[in-house]
């Protein structure tokens, strides 16, 4: 048998803030990142260190990530910032499993289970990318050149990480 294309690890548990409302607001901007201390993402990107990240999920939602530990402190000040504003501040880390995908056919192995275009000159390192995981809705982001990020829903949390074993224990995906 040859080597797996990549390991697929779950992470722990991570504390997750969906936010949303106008994702330019100053208040929103200084907040998310005086709580991660990340640079705030443009549209499709992910900004992420060890475990804080900001994600932009769509053109009204953000998703903040912190340690686990933090979220509570966190979603409070989020909170508090957007005060009288148009705004939705939840607590989601208990609805979301977090998978590593990690090694030199990372692009390989996400090719195989998402219909997302992995090649190198598209999927850039902090690119986001809502999609389909198999069956499921995901998301991913390469941390660096052989290191994913992926997000599901914990409910199918299981499946997705034995379609990444999978995809990882098969062979690298012809791509001429």
């Amino acid at each position: 048998m040859s080597e797996p294309l990549a390991s697929v690890r779950r992470a722990g548990p991570r504390g997750m803030i969906a936010v949303r409302c106008d994702l330019g607001d100053r208040a929103l901007r200084s907040v998310a990142t005086g709580v991660t201390g990340l640079d705030f993402p443009e549209a499709l990107e992910a900004k992420c260190v060890g475990e804080k990240g900001l994600c932009w999920m769509s053109p009204d939602e953000l998703l903040v990530m912190v340690p686990h530990a933090e979220v509570a402190e966190a979603r409070q000040r989020i909170e508090a910032a957007l005060e009288g504003m148009h705004a939705l501040v939840a607590d989601v880390s208990d609805m979301r499993a977090v998978f590593f995908v990690e090694g030199s056919g990372v692009r390989d192995v996400l090719a195989k289970v998402s219909p997302a275009d992995t090649r190198a000159a598209a999927l850039l390192p902090g690119r986001f990318r809502r999609t389909r995981i198999g069956q499921v809705a995901g998301a991913f982001w390469l941390r660096d050149g052989e290191s994913a990020e992926i997000l599901c829903f914990r409910s199918v949390g299981s499946y997705v990480e034995r379609l990444f074993i999978a995809a990882a224990e098969g062979p690298p995906l012809d791509r001429n």
